[in-house]
């Protein structure tokens, strides 16, 4: 699961065609996209060691899942999962939900995302966000200075590392000096920001191909699409449990909710998109240090509207409406709440 997104300048967290290649350069330009409209799904599933892994995503490409993206917190890095699956599922399209803009220095950051762009020609697409204090600064002893503006400088530099050229750049936030890519992907990958309110999807629309989002409703998603504009891959992890009893879903989904909903970008994410006073009993028991409370405060229907559940057929239809109000790849994640996650993948395949 992705940690939580910073936003704006202060902090937080329709696919189009290959272009030709730029005059001279040998190289390709844009969002590489499966025939079939896109179904993603969270990896590395959890509780499964890697090396059985392979068997998992043989599986749900023949189910019919189109994509594979990871993401980085505190468990499996980003990279390593999404190269195994570069030769496991060589017709899987492959991304990451996020990369932390600032646990890896520039040219770090160029090299994996280069070497995962050769091993998987035109199907990677790289997803960055500023992360968190608490996995920047607390577990990685890195400042959390400025993340708007060291995740719009890192995609920067990485548009300009990718294509081959030396960078000597001072960027506001970094100074990289005569850095050259000894590896240099054929197809540069696209990179995808993640935001939550307009200052980071507006840099998402601007200086990348589009934006990842997450922990908002079907509903939710007209607005922030609108802020992020036509013409860009909009990314939405969805979390999504295909149980239709309620009384095993919704104090399991209290917890999660209760743990992203109380980190303050999200709050302000929430009151933004008009959620908050029905959130305020929450922040208010949580701020009070009472854990049970906060949870216990969370209304049935905000659980409705922020966990996709019920049968695997209900549970498509609701992702559905994702997609109608303008989400491009939808990402499940399985909440196995009351089930096994094997059986869970399976059911909310779309070829099921």
């Amino acid at each position: 699961m992705a940690g939580p997104i910073a936003e704006g300048p202060v902090a937080e967290f329709s696919m189009a065609p290959v272009f030709p290649p730029r005059s001279g350069s040998g190289q390709r330009y844009g969002r590489p996209m499966p025939s079939s409209a896109p179904y993603a799904i969270t990896i590395p599933f959890d509780g499964v060691p890697l090396p059985e892994q392979r068997a998992w995503y043989e599986e749900c490409a023949e189910l019919g899942y189109t994509d594979l993206w990871s993401a980085e917190a505190g468990g499996a890095d980003a990279f390593v999962p999404l190269a195994l699956a570069s030769t496991w599922v060589p017709g899987v399209r492959l991304g990451t939900s996020i990369v932390p803009a600032f646990t890896r220095g520039p040219a770090l950051m160029a090299q994996s995302v280069a070497t995962l762009a050769a091993a998987a020609p035109g199907r990677f697409v790289f997803g960055i966000g500023t992360s968190t204090p608490a996995i920047v600064t607390r577990w990685n002893a890195i400042p959390f200075d400025e993340p708007y503006k060291h995740t719009r400088d890192m995609v920067r530099f990485l548009k300009m590392a990718l294509t081959g050229d030396r960078v000597d750049h001072t960027f506001d936030t970094f100074v990289v000096k005569g850095f050259k890519l000894g590896i240099v992907p054929e197809i540069v990958p696209p990179v995808l920001v993640a935001g939550l309110r307009p200052g980071m999807l507006h840099m998402a629309a601007r200086e990348a191909e589009g934006a990842i989002i997450n922990w908002l409703s079907a509903d939710d998603v007209t607005k922030v699409a609108a802020e992020v504009g036509p013409g860009k891959e909009v990314v939405c992890r969805i979390f999504v449990c295909p149980n239709d009893n309620p009384e095993i879903v919704r104090p399991a989904a209290r917890f999660a909710i209760a743990a992203y909903l109380t980190v303050p970008v999200y709050a302000a994410f929430h009151d933004w998109l008009g959620r908050g006073p029905r959130l305020a009993a929450m922040k208010d028991a949580w701020a009070a240090g009472d854990r049970k409370a906060a949870v216990a405060a969370i209304p049935d229907d905000v659980v409705d509207e922020l966990v996709v559940w019920g049968t695997p057929d209900e549970c498509r239809a609701h992702i559905g409406r994702y997609v109608a109000n303008g989400v491009t790849t939808p990402c499940l994640a399985v909440l196995p709440f009351g089930m096994d996650l094997r059986d869970a993948v399976r059911s909310l395949a779309p070829a099921s």
